[in-house]
């Protein structure tokens, strides 16, 4: 799990590497291992520069989301308090891929496809359309 977070930060991770999955890990030890790391405000860079080092982009349809980061980062940041005392990142990770807010459909929990997968959804944080995102 480790080796994700900081293949992304050295931008050295395999693209075939970077799943749905391994951005929910990245994020999670992010803030369980990264104080200095702000994931709202260091992701956007982060996750861009390395979408172009693995040979991406970040255009209106593709590589950076920045309404999909945000929300999980929201997401993984609510799961991590929920987390007993002493968990191993490995379980932690495996936890919130088995719950609710790992899941690639939460999103549409709140979003609307049109809503979400659009270049303003990518490119900045807009709120959602369907319901309110949990707080807590």
């Amino acid at each position: 799990m480790r080796c994700i977070g900081e293949g992304l930060l050295a931008r050295t991770l395999p693209k075939a590497d970077w799943t749905h999955e391994a951005h929910l890990a990245a994020c999670l030890w992010l803030l369980r291992e990264r104080p200095d790391f702000m994931p709202e405000t260091g992701l956007p860079g982060t996750i861009s520069a390395y979408n172009v080092a693995a040979g991406g982009e970040n255009t209106g349809s593709a590589g950076y989301h920045e309404t999909l980061a945000q929300l999980y980062v929201r997401g993984a940041r609510a799961f991590a308090v929920t987390l007993p005392q002493g968990i191993a990142l490995v379980d932690a990770v495996n936890a919130l891929l088995g719950c609710e807010t790992g899941d690639r459909q939460w999103p549409l929990c709140f979003y609307s496809r049109e809503r979400l997968f659009n270049v303003a959804a990518r490119r900045g944080w807009i709120e959602p359309d369907l319901a309110d995102i949990p707080t807590g």
